[in-house]
């Protein structure tokens, strides 16, 4: 079994990517501490804890950021779980984190998501969600797939853009939800209430040579792009979608994704 990936992005945010070894896909997961609670942002594409021990290095990362807090009075202190979206690889670990303590898990279909972070209107409204001292937007972003989100970290200032957009494929599932939500997300981030530093997606795919992708099933990626894109991609999605137009099974190339019209 390899080890993931540790990053701390901020005393309170830590990156967590799984091993290649575990699954090509090497999903990349975010846990965000605040003082009340904790928000895991997605679980990786396996259940089995002796391939990705995921409910190992969450309890190690909780300890490890409890010790530095030790103000933090709530034992078991709460953890949230919720997911960038529904598909296999990133809900995969939920059964690993279902019996841990002080764990709420969160539905993966849009109801579910819709009914625990509260919209009234969805997708269009942006909702908060408070860990305790620190509060994480939480934005409908479908189009992708059906119960996609985006979540934006007003500590960090880094939106958290799942599947939505990324260093690799945009798969568009459904074009009309995935304009709106590339609008939407432009919206907010040209709001002023909303300084988006960067954005992380949940997968690295393209190599550092302009617009070349290491294709599906790849487990050697060498010389892969940095995860985080600055905020003026949502642009340069927003222009692949003009030029992919209507033509079915569009792909658009550009240098740090590939777009895809499914």
């Amino acid at each position: 079994m390899s080890a993931p990936e540790i990053t701390w992005l901020s005393p309170d945010t830590v990156q967590v990517r799984q091993p290649k070894s575990s699954h090509w896909e090497a999903p990349f997961l975010f846990l965000l501490f605040g003082r009340e609670r904790a928000l895991l942002i997605d679980t990786g594409a396996t259940n089995d804890e002796a391939v990705f021990s995921l409910r190992a290095t969450i309890d190690r990362l909780t300890a490890e950021w409890l010790r530095r807090n030790p103000a933090v009075f709530t034992r078991p202190y709460p953890l949230v779980v919720a997911h960038s979206h529904a598909h296999r690889d990133h809900i995969a670990g939920d059964p690993l984190l279902a019996g841990r303590p002080g764990t709420t898990l969160v539905g993966t279909t849009p109801a579910q998501v819709i009914s625990f972070f509260g919209f009234r209107s969805w997708p269009e409204e942006t909702v908060e969600f408070s860990l305790g001292r620190r509060t994480v937007d939480v934005i409908g972003g479908p189009g992708h797939e059906p119960s996609a989100v985006a979540f934006f970290d007003r500590e960090t200032g880094i939106l958290f853009s799942g599947d939505t957009v990324l260093p690799g494929h945009l798969y568009v599932r459904d074009r009309a939800q995935y304009r709106a939500t590339i609008e939407r997300l432009i919206r907010f981030r040209d709001a002023p209430t909303a300084p988006v530093r960067e954005l992380r997606g949940a997968h690295v795919e393209m190599s550092d040579t302009p617009g070349v992708i290491y294709p599906p099933g790849t487990l050697d990626q060498p010389d892969e792009l940095p995860l985080a894109l600055p905020p003026r991609i949502l642009d340069r999605v927003l222009s692949a979608l003009d030029e992919a137009g209507d033509e079915p099974g569009a792909r658009v190339v550009r240098r740090r994704f590939v777009l895809v019209d499914e």
